[in-house]
């Protein structure tokens, strides 16, 4: 983490495209670590960060599905703009802190 970065949020989690990890919200920007388990012995080990995006790039944030709920984003990456759907445990939570964090930047 950058100097004067705090981490408000952190949840094991699946994205609908990039698998199982861990997303993290901080107050600078979102990130998203793959990570695999293993049943066995119940690890799970962090891997590479795949997705860190500034809160500046995040254009539209909201949250979708009755039984299975997502909270949404989507970020401008370049010249384009990307969506992620993650599975979290409490999406109205994790919208309003993301949210706030976005306003509070």
């Amino acid at each position: 983490m950058e100097e004067g970065e705090k981490k408000i949020k952190q949840e094991d989690c699946n994205e609908d495209n990039l698998g199982s990890g861990i997303l993290t919200l901080t107050n600078k920007r979102l990130a998203f670590d793959k990570a695999r388990a293993r049943l066995m012995d119940f690890s799970k080990h962090i891997g590479d960060t795949i997705l860190d995006i500034s809160l500046e790039n995040v254009t539209k944030t909201w949250k979708e599905g009755l039984l299975i709920k997502k909270v949404c984003f989507t970020a401008k990456i370049g010249n384009d703009e990307q969506t992620y759907k993650f599975g979290v445990f409490s999406t109205k939570s994790w919208l309003k802190s993301i949210d706030e964090a976005i306003k509070n930047q």
